[in-house]
C-alpha cells in the first residue's frame, strides 16, 4: 500500500490507477480476501492521493503521511466489514487494537523513507527535459 500510495504522488508519474489494480491484485493473491476488494481499495486509496496531490502539492510529504492514515483506516474497514459479512467471528475490539493500531503505526514509521525512495525511483525514470 505504502509503494502505491508513494508512486502515486509523484509529480511524474501518470500511471499510478495501474500500479493500484496490480497492486490490490498481488494483495488479493495472499489475503484471505476476494479479489475485489483490496483493488477496490487500492484503488480508492490512489483516489485519495490523486486528490491530494492536486490540492496539496507544496507539502507532498504530509500528502503522504495523511494518505497513509486514511488508507489504512479505509482499507482496514473495508476488510472487517466484507470478512464478517462473510461469517468470520471477530471481536471488534481484538481487531481494532491488534491488527489495526499496530499496522497503522507501523505504516506510519514507513511512509517517509518509502515516499523519498519512491521518489528517487520516479526521478530516475521519469527524467525531465533537459534543456540546452
Amino acid at each position: 500500500m505504502l509503494a502505491v500510495i508513494s508512486w502515486a504522488l509523484q509529480k511524474q508519474v501518470k500511471n499510478a490507477w495501474f500500479w493500484a489494480i496490480i497492486g490490490g491484485l498481488l494483495v488479493g493473491v495472499v489475503s484471505a480476501l476476494p479479489f475485489f476488494i483490496p483493488v477496490l481499495g487500492f484503488l480508492l486509496i490512489v483516489t485519495i492521493a490523486v486528490l491530494l496531490k492536486q490540492r496539496v502539492w507544496q507539502v507532498p510529504i504530509f500528502a503522504m503521511l495523511l494518505t497513509t492514515f486514511i488508507g489504512t483506516l479505509l482499507f482496514h474497514f473495508i476488510s472487517v466489514i466484507t470478512l464478517t459479512v462473510s461469517g468470520v467471528p471477530m471481536e471488534i475490539i481484538d481487531v481494532l487494537f491488534l491488527i489495526t493500531l499496530p499496522s497503522l503505526l507501523l505504516n506510519l514509521l514507513l511512509a517517509a523513507p518509502i515516499y523519498f525512495l519512491f521518489g528517487d525511483l520516479a526521478k530516475w525514470l521519469h527524467p525531465g527535459e533537459l534543456t540546452a
